[in-house]
């Protein structure tokens, strides 16, 4: 028998092990979520499971309030979050929260990565960072929704980053990139200061990438 939102579900799983496989977070450390919008349904990552150990049927269903639908765990202690965002963002359908080394290490420092290269253009003219709030509440939530804005990632200070998308594996592409950026800031920094791009090459550099990375896809194929 299928499960409800069996695709979905089996996507998030897949992107669970990918954010381990890829080194983007430890353990059953980040949360992955996607929304499907024409069922009103969000498909989460259980809290405090092994990615490895588990299968979709794990994957927890949840209404946009956050009332559990289907399954039988607890959804990811960071669900609140994911809500607010597709509740804010009617372009996001897919949300990746990572605890990655290099993005996790500029977030401690609360500061945002500038536009130090063209790649930056993929997630808006900076990848802006959050205020810091406690995990797990409201207030973080809040944060993210004011901090991100229209940016497609944020920094999540003394925290870790988050990332969104129109559908999970662009969305899994833009978490990549967050910490690709983040460590060649970092290498960049380390022996000098970085000349940065300046606004109106950062507004074609995103035009492109609308026209190239965030194109509808053609459900036929």
């Amino acid at each position: 028998m299928e499960l409800l939102l069996q695709k979905e579900r089996e996507l998030v799983l897949k992107h669970c092990r990918k954010m381990i496989e890829e080194k983007l977070t430890t353990g059953s450390g980040g949360n992955v979520s996607i929304f499907n919008r024409e069922k009103n349904l969000v498909a989460v990552s259980p809290g405090s499971m092994d990615y490895f150990e588990i299968g979709a049927e794990d994957v927890m269903i949840v209404s946009p309030e956050g009332q559990v639908v289907d399954g039988y765990n607890s959804p990811s202690s960071e669900t609140q979050f994911h809500l607010a965002l597709y509740q804010h963002r009617k372009d996001v359908n897919a949300v990746i929260h990572s605890h990655s080394v290099f993005a996790t290490a500029i977030s401690c420092l609360r500061q945002e990565i500038p536009p130090l290269h063209y790649l930056v253009g993929l997630i808006g003219d900076k990848i802006p960072v959050t205020d810091y709030a406690t995990f797990a509440t409201k207030e973080l939530a809040d944060n993210i929704v004011k901090g991100i804005g229209s940016s497609n990632a944020a920094l999540l200070a003394n925290h870790g980053a988050v990332s969104v998308g129109p559908d999970i594996e662009t969305c899994f592409i833009i978490a990549e990139h967050v910490e690709l950026l983040a460590q060649m800031y970092i290498y960049a920094k380390s022996i000098g200061s970085p000349v940065l791009l300046d606004a109106d090459e950062m507004a074609r550099l995103q035009a492109k990438f609308k026209q190239y990375i965030f194109k509808p896809k053609d459900e036929t194929k």
